[in-house]
């Protein structure tokens, strides 16, 4: 059995197209068809190593992003640097990381898939590497800017790996849920294990991890190659420069969305200057686009109906599920707790993400593959209006049920919605993969960037409602607020002899205490909203697929009218 599997590893090493192919091949000269299928896996031992390699490809790439985004606060005293400040880190890496993977689609099918497997690996390890020279904000924001770039490809080689091990029937169904699992992964995983890391060796400790990991995988380009699709020739001369401008404007994009919340959108001037870059960058790449005869992206084809159908689910799931990645931390954290308190949660959401995967599997390989959507929208909506009853008492233990039910929604939601988008670009050719990943990519990460700066901005302003709310009804002249203020200064009495000053500190942890119960209330509003938008969801796609049903019916009936008439 060895001798077999290792001549299986060998048979499958990348080769060049045969003797008649060897010239360039134009991408836009290969007709509208499904690329060669490639043979499941022979061993079940194998399918499960690429599996697992997948995994670990999907959680490298995603403890760079989200070990960042799950220490902000930590990482202020690392850096000396306010909250503000930090959260450039997540913008630098964002900026390119949001357009990478439609340029390395190309690079990928033009200079073949292991040669790109290799350089991406050893890149990213590089990149990790110099995470641990960083010694202040200024050098960590360039090295995560690398890191960014390096992380791209990551995720790419995690969906391959994990396709390779499903046989093509299913490789859009069952490897297609699995793959996505693996997405979801990173993020409670970087949250369970930060404590320990930041307390071995604070930012060193953190990034010797993302090494580790990248160590780890870098063996698995080697020993296990995928199956290499045929070379093309795709890149023109004018992708580069309309790659320029998405590259330019999807990144300005992405640190005007990151920063707007935290600088306030009208407060800083700059954030102006970023937006409208976008928009000039974003217009003029339309402009030469859409006068291309070979486009890089086809926006008439990414504007049509069925595409923007599909976009618009896409952010709608990005919306309800930010409840889970952003407004939840923040609710925690502005509750006090810290990562090391909420392992539990996090370990109750990844067990939950796992098992709504799989159970997705098993619905999209029956004919219930639309019921995902609508269970997956109903347990969304339901552990949103859960959270929705938080109070300034609500802690992690307060949350399991809702977050492990949000949880379990999110991993059945993106499946169905990307096998079909697949299946669509896939069926007209090689170049509308590329306009595909673009569609996926604006929804998921920059989608992700706006739902959370919009549910962040809403939260902002929900506080300063009810916190105006709050004040009106604080007045000195009041007793039971008199009495308040008595009993919250009396706590100050051994230190503070003066009565003004005791009466001053009692107002003050008064005020402290309505900003945060203002917060409770703003965090209980964004759960409800989304909880609704959920639910109207659910209920527009029952409708949706009762229409679709009642029209097929009809046609049915049609057909068997007209087949007696003919006879």
């Amino acid at each position: 059995m060895a001798n077999n599997s290792v001549a299986l590893i060998e048979d499958r090493e990348e080769r060049p197209l045969p003797e008649a192919a060897n010239a360039a091949v134009s991408l836009h000269e290969v007709p509208a068809a499904a690329p060669p299928p490639s043979p499941a896996l022979r061993y079940w031992w194998l399918r499960a190593i690429y599996i697992l390699s997948g995994m670990m490809f999907f959680i490298t790439q995603g403890m760079g992003l989200n070990i960042v985004n799950a220490n902000l606060y930590q990482l202020q005293g690392q850096f000396s640097a306010t909250l503000a400040e930090v959260v450039w880190l997540s913008a630098a890496y964002m900026a390119p990381y949001a357009t990478l993977s439609i340029a390395l689609f190309k690079v990928r099918i033009q200079f073949g898939l292991r040669f790109f497997a290799q350089c991406s690996i050893l890149v990213f390890v590089v990149a990790s590497g110099l995470n641990l020279f960083v010694d202040d904000l200024h050098s960590a924001l360039v090295v995560r800017f690398l890191s960014g770039c390096a992380a791209a490809p990551l995720s790419s080689l995690g969906f391959l790996y994990v396709l390779e091990a499903f046989p093509v029937e299913k490789k859009l169904n069952q490897g297609l849920s699995i793959a996505l699992m693996g997405t979801l992964l990173a993020a409670p995983i970087a949250r369970m294990v930060s404590p320990d890391l930041l307390q071995i060796g604070g930012w060193d400790a953190l990034y010797m991890l993302e090494l580790g990991l990248a160590l780890a995988v870098l063996p698995a380009i080697y020993l296990l190659p995928l199956t290499p699709p045929p070379r093309m020739q795709v890149i023109e001369r004018l992708d580069i420069l309309s790659y320029g401008l998405l590259a330019c404007g999807m990144g300005a994009l992405a640190v005007f969305l990151t920063l707007g919340r935290f600088y306030w959108w009208t407060e800083t001037w700059w954030l102006g200057l970023f937006l409208a870059a976008a928009i000039g960058f974003l217009t003029l790449l339309t402009v030469i686009e859409l006068h291309r005869d070979n486009p890089m992206l086809d926006l008439r084809w990414i504007f049509t109906y069925d595409n923007m159908h599909m976009a618009v689910v896409l952010l709608v799931f990005r919306a309800v599920a930010s409840e889970q990645s952003s407004t939840t931390v923040s609710f925690l954290q502005q509750m006090g707790m810290q990562n090391d308190q909420e392992r539990v949660l996090w370990a109750i959401v990844l067990a939950a993400s796992v098992i709504g995967a799989l159970f997705c599997a098993v619905l999209m390989s029956s004919r219930f593959t639309e019921t995902a959507h609508v269970l997956a929208l109903i347990f969304i909506a339901i552990g949103a209006f859960l959270d929705s009853g938080a109070s300034n008492l609500t802690r992690p233990e307060q949350m399991y049920l809702s977050q492990g039910l949000i949880a379990f929604g999110a991993a059945m939601f993106l499946p169905p919605v990307m096998s079909k988008g697949f299946a669509a670009a896939i069926g007209r050719g090689y170049p509308y993969l590329v306009n595909f990943i673009a569609i996926f990519l604006f929804t998921q990460i920059t989608g992700s960037m706006l739902t959370t700066a919009v549910l962040g901005s809403f939260v902002t302003i929900r506080e300063k409602f009810h916190s105006s709310a709050l004040v009106e009804s604080i007045m000195l002249s009041r007793p039971e607020v008199a009495l308040r203020v008595s009993q919250l200064a009396s706590a100050y009495k051994k230190v503070l002899p003066d009565t003004t000053l005791l009466n001053a500190e009692g107002l003050s942890t008064l005020s402290a205490q309505v900003t945060k119960e203002a917060y409770v209330l703003a965090y209980t509003d964004t759960f409800l909203l989304i909880s609704m938008v959920a639910a109207a969801s659910a209920v527009f796609l029952v409708l949706h697929l009762g229409w679709k049903r009642a029209r097929a019916l009809v046609s049915e009936r049609d057909v068997a009218a007209a087949i007696p008439s003919q006879n």
